[in-house]
């Protein structure tokens, strides 16, 4: 069942990943969208992610999950960005792709059934 999370980037430009290897590259919310619905809808962030660990095997295997109908909606509002993800990806998933793109520059705002 899809999952609509509301995600708010309250200072889009310093909501990117420790690691510049995984993090946001883009700028303005449709950009951000667009990197995040890549990341939910293919395993390519996770699997470089996994590559660069000390032990790639030892990894949870459930954090690849994929969703090739994830959506994600970007929206300015003044100086933040709103990001509407709609996936049946699982939120500890959701949220382990967020980490590597944005940090800790983001707010789970709300969740719901979509």
């Amino acid at each position: 069942m899809p999952i609509r999370y509301h995600i708010t980037l309250r200072n889009p430009e310093t909501a990117r990943g420790s690691d510049a290897e995984y993090a946001f590259r883009g700028h303005g919310a449709e950009a951000l969208a667009e990197e995040l619905q890549s990341a939910l809808r293919s395993d390519t962030l996770f699997e470089r992610w996994r590559g660069a660990q000390d032990d790639p095997d030892d990894v949870d295997p459930a954090l690849g999950a994929t969703d090739p109908a994830a959506t994600v909606v970007g929206e300015q509002h003044d100086l933040h960005f709103d990001l509407i993800a709609v996936t049946s990806i699982p939120g500890a998933v959701l949220r382990h792709r967020l980490r590597l793109l944005a940090g800790h520059g983001w707010e789970l705002r709300d969740v719901a059934a979509a």
